[in-house]
């Protein structure tokens, strides 16, 4: 399959690259001053030229703070990308994927959210990002949506990703106690990514790791016990305490109600990922 891959910088992206090359793959791996996905000129013309049989979208503002203050920015590669790189699809006949987010969802439901639940995103991140699944959908309806959450990897930048190099190092982390989610692995998730590719079934789906979810907190103490590093460097915050400009949903763990339906096996369990990722 040739696949197009873009946002090739980034830490989904990276391993989405590596996957579709172990197997085969010819990717065309596009980093944002190759292509900038709110151009849809660009977009077209490199769709045109490439010819590739499935687009894995891994372009994204993924500054939640941020796009509080920086909407346009957010909102031009979460919403108006999206929609550019889903008509440019539709026009090649290629089969398209996108990633989007927990954060549609406001968090007020303890157990896990479903494509049954109604999004209602409390953070502009949340919206631009919601915007992005409905225009995809809307100019594409092979469009496929991918909701991830708590996504962490290798070179990642986010505190998930460099949690256990700060506890080698010896340093204090602060690990919130009061939000719960679905780690995921971007190894986990490039797999199954690629596999909705081939699959090409438009839906939306909820691709997380298997289990009950955690806590950052419960996350950073897993770390902690897997490579046996000081749990009293791990202290317990709330997430109030930290006063962020942008409100993130208290639990937003993810279920999907159709994947295995369609074959599709559930991903590892999040402790077991997190210890191989940490070997």
């Amino acid at each position: 399959m040739k696949v197009l891959i873009t946002g090739a910088n980034g830490m989904v992206a990276r391993a989405v690259i590596k996957h579709c090359r172990s197997i085969g793959d010819q990717t065309i791996a596009l980093m944002r001053r190759e292509l900038d996905i709110a151009d849809a000129k660009q977009v077209e013309e490199i769709f045109r030229r490439e010819l590739p049989d499935a687009v894995i979208n891994c372009a994204a503002y993924t500054d939640v703070d941020g796009a509080e203050s920086n909407r346009e920015a957010s909102f031009q590669v979460n919403a108006v990308g999206v929609e550019n790189l889903a008509l440019a699809s539709k026009k090649i006949d290629a089969a398209f994927v996108t990633i989007s987010t927990d954060y549609v969802f406001d968090g007020l439901n303890a157990g896990f959210y479903t494509q049954k639940d109604t999004p209602n995103p409390i953070s502009f991140y949340g919206e631009s990002k919601l915007e992005g699944e409905i225009r995809a959908r809307n100019v594409y309806a092979r469009s496929i949506v991918v909701r991830s959450s708590w996504i962490y990897g290798e070179d990642g930048t986010n505190f998930l990703s460099v949690m256990h190099q700060l506890l080698a190092a010896g340093k204090t982390i602060k690990a919130i106690s009061d939000a719960y989610g679905t780690p995921t692995n971007a190894g986990d998730l490039a797999v199954r990514l690629r596999e909705l590719a081939e699959l090409d079934l438009p839906a939306v789906y909820h691709v997380t790791n298997a289990g009950d979810g955690t806590s950052y907190e419960g996350f950073a103490r897993k770390v902690a016990e897997l490579k046996n590093f000081n749990p009293n460097l791990i202290q317990s915050v709330s997430g109030t305490d930290l006063q962020r400009p942008a409100p993130r949903p208290v639990s937003s763990k993810l279920a999907c109600l159709i994947s295995e339906k369609f074959g599709l096996a559930s991903l590892p369990n999040w402790e077991e990922s997190l210890a191989g990722f940490l070997k």
